[in-house]
Formats: structure tokens, C-alpha cells, sequence
């Protein structure tokens, strides 16, 4: 909706979007709490869920609104108004398809070649081609 102060209207319209600031409120703590018992993938977990809740509040308040006008709602940029074109979104998956086999399988061949752990022992044997 389109009016002055409607930001927290998607809240009485949708109320199941209320999870997303108390997902971040939960989140934030049980993230600092796991963090300091020494649970690290919990608490990374749980800063996962903290920043999914801080951004889909946002998300969900300014829903329609990307970038909301101060001014002028009607002059606001609207997720509607900021997409790509049908050519656009095609010509893209298209690349990805295409170039993203290509990137993994680079990516993959430069940590195989280059992994390894180098100590001072293999600089000092190599020391005409290591660096």
C-alpha cells in the first residue's frame, strides 16, 4: 500500500511476518551464548538465523518498497519497479549455466594444484621456483 506511516501495515495484514523480528531477538543472545560455551557451527547457526530475522524485518516492513520516498510514496521504487526484463533474466541463466561449471571446475583444479601446507624445509628446497 501506497501512504504515509504504512510501513508496519504488512504486520496487522500478515501476522505470521511478526516471526521474523522475534526469530532476531532469540537469535542474537542464543548466538552469544553458544558462542562463549564453545559451540561454533550452534552458534554460527543461530547468527544465520539473527541475520535472516534483522533482514526480512526490514524486509517485511518496507515490503513493497525497496527504496521508500520521504515525500512522495508514489515516487518510491517498488519491487516491481526494480526488475530485470524477461531477455535479461534469460540472457543471465543462460551464462550461469554456461560458466559456473566453468568457475567450479577452476576453482577446484587451483585448490588441488596449490593446497598443501608450506613449511620453511620445502622454500629452502625449492628455493629457485618457489617464489
Amino acid at each position: 500500500m501506497r501512504e504515509a506511516g504504512a510501513w508496519f501495515a504488512n504486520y496487522r495484514h500478515y501476522p505470521l511476518t511478526l516471526a521474523l523480528p522475534a526469530v532476531a531477538f532469540v537469535a542474537v543472545p542464543a548466538a552469544q551464548a553458544l558462542a562463549r560455551s564453545g559451540r561454533t557451527m550452534a552458534a554460527f547457526w543461530a547468527s544465520v538465523l539473527a541475520i535472516l530475522g534483522v533482514i526480512g524485518t526490514a524486509g517485511a516492513a518496507l515490503f513493497p518498497f525497496i527504496l521508500p520516498s520521504s515525500i512522495d510514496p508514489n515516487a518510491s521504487l517498488t519491487v516491481w519497479d526494480s526488475v530485470s526484463s524477461q531477455l535479461t533474466l534469460t540472457i543471465m541463466l543462460v551464462a550461469t549455466l554456461l560458466f559456473m561449471p566453468i568457475i567450479i571446475t577452476y576453482t577446484a583444479w587451483a585448490y588441488r594444484v596449490m593446497g598443501g601446507k608450506v613449511t620453511a624445509a620445502y622454500v629452502r628446497e625449492n628455493s629457485h621456483s618457489a617464489y
